[in-house]
């Protein structure tokens, strides 16, 4: 398995363990946040690709990645 895809699986998955473990924090129902923790990774997935198209829009931010900065 390619190291890239390990370490993408494994974000995901402190990912996940993170956001149930703060709603459970925050809600002291394992229920809530399971379900929190479940749809909270997927709604910053899609929230992320807006995002990065509206950098995308914005005036100078098409630069060449080796371009130096400044």
């Amino acid at each position: 398995m390619p190291r890239q895809l390990i370490k993408t699986m494994t974000y995901s998955l402190m990912h996940l363990t993170v956001a149930i473990a703060v709603a459970f924090a925050l809600t002291r129902n394992w229920h809530a946040a399971l379900a929190i923790g479940l749809i909270e990774p997927a709604v910053q997935t899609i929230a992320y690709t807006f995002h990065e198209r509206l950098w995308a829009r914005l005036p100078g931010r098409r630069r060449n990645a080796l371009e130096p900065m400044g």
